[in-house]
Order: structure tokens, then sequence, then C-alpha cells
């Protein structure tokens, strides 16, 4: 989980939160370790050079520390700022290049510190480490030698302050009203066998997850396949995603017209799809594979009356049959256990109550992660 965490700093400690000192843990000395392991001080140094916040004067907490210092307070996202940095000092203590911030620092100077950073270190720091990481041998992360993975959307709640609700906006309730807390619109393609986040792009709830997604696409190329839900299956962001040389299986509507231009033995057939500005530009229509599909009926479960529909652009059945792309779709919702371990486990249980959709506490600024789940898919 620590490659991923320098851009969530919605997760990281309160500015003034109050906690009695831990004792460090083997388990904290080992995360310490496995951040300057994953994130390379020269790294580190070159980001932040990169990003023009190089300090021109020696001071307490230097550019470097606060990089290191953001990244524990996802880590230890329970604790207060001057506890996260005693554990930081400790765990890198054996370091003689440390030794000199055993002081630990005080929280408004924790506070100036990472005002003087900014984001744009940590978003570097997360462009250049961000990629996947499984092996031949890792279980769920091929299929026919593409590596899957899936792109998907969520919710989080940010701190509640002036400037977050201009930037972000806050969303309305079912009875009219709006949330406690601004929200900011995450969309991210994830290795769906080992969860690691390729690519990451954030916006007010105003932009869509459609528009978002442009962003991340980018990071898709050759030998890759993409899962994605049905909100996802526009024909404009479908030939962007295609252009990148992925394979896609992308659920669509049960609604969609799509034309059979050809049967296949597996059930599958070919067909096409357009959007709505295709004829006024000139653009002849996509064409795509179609694969139907129902699955079976549990005891005690109504059986949806229309079948699930999914678009791939593995034309040809001998290479992806229909029902292994049928078996396959199931893995998008490894992008869902990816926002669990992220928006829940990593923060602690004390964060999330469950399916109720309540906080356990008033004064937490973490959401719920059931609550901002979406159903469909």
């Amino acid at each position: 989980m620590v490659r991923i965490s320098c851009c969530w700093e919605v997760w990281v400690p309160r500015a003034g939160q109050v906690k009695p000192p831990v004792e460090p843990r083997l388990s904290d000395r080992i995360a310490i370790g496995v951040l300057t392991s994953t994130y390379p001080p020269e790294l580190v140094d070159r980001v932040v050079a990169e990003s023009g916040r190089r300090e021109e004067r020696q001071r307490l907490l230097p550019a470097r520390v606060v990089v290191y210092l953001v990244l524990a307070m996802a880590l230890f996202s329970g604790q207060a700022y001057e506890e996260v940095a005693r554990l930081l000092a400790g765990g890198l203590g054996w370091a003689r290049r440390w030794q000199q911030w055993f002081g630990v620092p005080s929280t408004p100077a924790i506070a100036k510190a990472r005002a003087r950073l900014g984001a744009e270190p940590l978003a570097r720091l997360f462009a250049e480490v961000a990629g996947p990481l499984a092996t031949r041998s890792t279980r769920g992360a091929w299929y026919r030698g593409w590596r899957v993975c899936a792109v998907d959307g969520t919710c989080l709640d940010v701190a509640d302050t002036p400037a977050n609700a201009a930037a972000f906006g806050r969303p309305a309730t079912h009875r009219g009203e709006q949330t406690a807390f601004p929200q900011v619109r995450l969309v991210g393609v994830a290795e769906c066998g080992t969860h690691a986040l390729l690519a990451a792009a954030m916006g007010p709830l105003a932009r869509g997850e459609t528009t978002l997604a442009r962003e991340v696409l980018g990071r898709l190329g050759p030998g890759m396949l993409l899962l994605a839900d049905r909100e996802f299956a526009a024909a404009e962001l479908w030939r962007q995603a295609a252009a990148t040389g992925a394979q896609l299986v992308w659920r669509t509507r049960s609604n969609a017209v799509l034309p059979v231009l050809e049967a296949f033995a597996d059930g599958s057939y070919r067909s096409q799809i357009t959007a709505a500005t295709d004829r006024r530009r000139g653009l002849a229509p996509t064409v795509v594979r179609v694969v139907e599909y129902r699955l079976g009926k549990d005891r005690g479960r109504r059986q949806q009356p229309s079948p699930y529909r999914l678009l791939t652009t593995v034309l040809d059945p001998e290479a992806a049959p229909a029902a292994e792309l049928a078996a396959l779709y199931h893995q998008r919702w490894e992008f869902e256990t990816a926002l669990d371990e992220l928006k829940t486990h990593q923060r602690g249980p004390r964060w999330c109550c469950g399916p109720g959709h309540r906080r356990a506490s008033p004064r937490r600024s973490g959401a719920c992660s059931w609550s901002t789940w979406r159903s469909a898919g």
C-alpha cells in the first residue's frame, strides 16, 4: 500500500489532533523502511527539485523530510502530526543523515512545512513509481497473455474548508441538503492481480467519471486488457482507449442498439457502436464484438430479465471465447477491493462502521467507504 499513499492527503491526521505517544512496534519500523525503499531519497530529491520546492536555507523540516512525513501520515492516519513525526524520526534514526532530525517539530511547524511543499512533488512522485507489479506467476493478473486491468471511480471526503467546498463541491443528500464534507472525485486504472494503481486523476464532483477517465488512459498500452463497467461504455471514450493499443472488455447497457452484423459459433456477434456526433463529423461506426450472457440463478435471487452485454475489441472468437470473457468480467470487482483496502483498511476500522452508511465518529473527516461505492456495474 505504500506505493500509492503519496496522493491521498485526505486521509492524513488533522492539525491539532492530540493523542498520547505510542510505543513503536516492529511493524511500524518495517513500514518506515518500506517507505525509503519504495521512494529512495535520490528520487524524492529529484521530484522536489523538478517541482521548484527545494529550500534556499537549511530548515528543521527540509523538503525531503516533509515528503516522507506526508507519506508516513497516510500509513499512520490514526496518529497526530507530532506522533507521526516521532515514529518517522525513530524509524529513520539508524541512518546518520537523519540524526539531526530527532527533535520532533511542533504541529504548527509541520503544517507550515506541508504548505511550503505543496501537492506537486507528491503528484510527481506518484507518477514516477506507479506501475504494474504482477509477474507471470501472479494469479488473476493475466488472461491469455494480456495484463488484466480495470478502470473505475469513487468519491473521497476532504476537509471541511471554504477553499475545498469551492474547489470540489458538496454532494446533495436524499433530503435535498448538502453533506457535511466536500468531496473530490477520483478515477483510476488498477492492475487486477495486485491492486496496484497505474494512474489516477482527481477533480471536482462536477466532472464526471468518464471525463476524468480520459486523463488516465495514457498509462495503457499493447499487452494490456482493460475492464470497465457500463458507465464508461461511450463510443468516443471507447475509441480513445482502443487507440492506446490495449484490448477492451467493457459492459454496456442492456438497451444499447447493437445490430448483429455477423454471428459467431461461440454465441458472440460482430456489431458496431456510434457516437451522437459521428455522422456530423463524418466518422464511420466503430466495429466491436458483443458477448451476451446471463448469470446463474441463485436460490432466493430474482433473475434479471435482460442479459449482461459485453463489448470487446478482440474480434476473433478463437483469441478470446465468449464464455471466457463472461467469466473474466468479474475481475473488474478487484478495483472495488482495492478501494476497500485504501478507504477502509489503510485508515483503520474506526473510520467505517459497515453497511449502515454512518461514520463511527462525527469528528472524523474520512468517508465511510461503503457509502461511496456505486452499486451499478
